[in-house]
């Protein structure tokens, strides 16, 4: 698989950018957490700076989500 030209080796894996934005957020399961609207389920979302390009990863970030992201 070829990169996007103007990218290097490590970036995010659409357009290259090696800046990202970390956010995390909580969503219901299904069952009586939907119902009761209760959001039990965190991820950690790393999204490129430039071209908005995400990824979500279940659980808190312990600050290796990144480094995953860029490789």
């Amino acid at each position: 698989m070829s990169l996007p030209s103007g990218s290097s080796e490590n970036g995010c894996p659409k357009c290259g950018h090696a800046e990202t934005v970390m956010d995390e957020i909580a969503t219901s399961g299904t069952g009586v957490s939907q119902m009761f609207d209760i959001q039990n389920r965190q991820f950690t979302v790393v999204s490129c700076a430039k071209c908005g390009y995400s990824e979500l990863y279940r659980g808190s970030s312990n600050g290796n989500f990144e480094d995953r992201f860029l490789e």
